[in-house]
């Protein structure tokens, strides 16, 4: 049997799309079409059943995807070995949003780019959850963090942590808002206050809001700057409230650049997730990787 064939088969299993296996291959979608029908009359069975979005495997076809994408992978393990050597030498490519991969990912990551025989090179991308997936996918990157889970056979996560998210502002607010925090005040006593967001959408804002208020918030973005650490420099000078992850701000809080503006009992969360395409944790280095992440990451909650 053809192993062009089997991959490509394999490919569409976990992509669940021959748009996306297509994409994915660098292959045109009737290649792909072609291939898979071409392997069909070969096993005289069919593997896919065609829907309005995407196919779904036969039973035949997950008995097949079961037992050859392994041995795939593991060939694709041998080949990526025999072009280095030295496993010193692999490279990491890692992804995730800008502030977590370099706050909390990277100075965790770096510990294992010595030359102690295990160690590797170490690449790293920034992106939204959407392009820091699809990279992954396309196998621009070996791991991915996201706050979005991935669906489909194609891609696999494990939870990594979760993010508190804190409303803050500059104490110069509190005078204007009301002395202390608004444990028991409601969206009313913000509403005047500037917004400080990283995107038109407010979406940290927004999400507080919802959570929190059960409502959304009516204050425009004052200052929208494409990276929470800008938020937060902008809020801590005055420009108004905004919401942000606890570990970026805590050394704020702590010193009195910024202040809680409300402490609900229940703060709204975000979870973090750790993407590898199935079957590349056979790789040693990315196996380490993802161990060591999840490792540190039990220190982040």
């Amino acid at each position: 049997m053809d192993l062009a064939l089997l991959r490509t088969f394999v490919t569409v299993h976990r992509a669940g799309s021959f748009t996306r296996a297509a994409a994915l291959l660098g292959l045109s979608q009737p290649a792909v079409t072609s291939q898979i029908r071409t392997l069909e009359r070969q096993l005289g069975r069919p593997l896919f059943l065609r829907q309005a979005r995407g196919v779904t495997p036969t039973t035949i076809g997950d008995e097949l995807a079961h037992k050859a994408a392994p041995h795939l992978d593991a060939l694709v393990e041998i080949t990526e070995s025999g072009l280095e050597e030295d496993s010193s030498l692999r490279t990491l490519h890692l992804a995730g949003p800008p502030e977590f991969t370099a706050e909390r990912a990277l100075p965790a990551l770096t510990e294992l780019t010595g030359d102690d025989g295990q160690g590797f090179a170490l690449r790293a991308s920034f992106g939204t959850a959407e392009e820091t997936l699809e990279g992954l996918a396309a196998g621009h990157h070996d791991l991915a963090i996201s706050t979005v889970r991935p669906r489909g056979a194609l891609l696999s996560a494990t939870a990594l942590c979760d993010e508190e998210h804190v409303l803050v502002a500059a104490p110069s607010w509190t005078e204007r808002i009301g002395p202390g925090p608004l444990r028991h005040a409601g969206p009313s006593a913000l509403e005047h206050v500037p917004v400080v967001e990283v995107h038109e959408s407010l979406p940290f804002v927004t999400r507080y809001w919802a959570s929190v208020f059960d409502s959304r918030p009516i204050a425009p973005g004052t200052v929208v700057v494409p990276d929470l650490r800008a938020v937060l420099a902008c809020a801590a000078a005055g420009a108004g409230l905004a919401v942000l992850p606890r570990y970026l701000c805590a050394a704020a809080l702590a010193r009195g650049d910024v202040v809680a503006l409300h402490e609900p009992t229940v703060p709204p969360l975000r979870t973090y997730f750790l993407a590898v395409r199935t079957g590349t944790l056979a790789m040693p280095h990315i196996a380490r990787a993802h161990e060591w992440l999840e490792r540190a990451a039990t220190d982040w909650c």
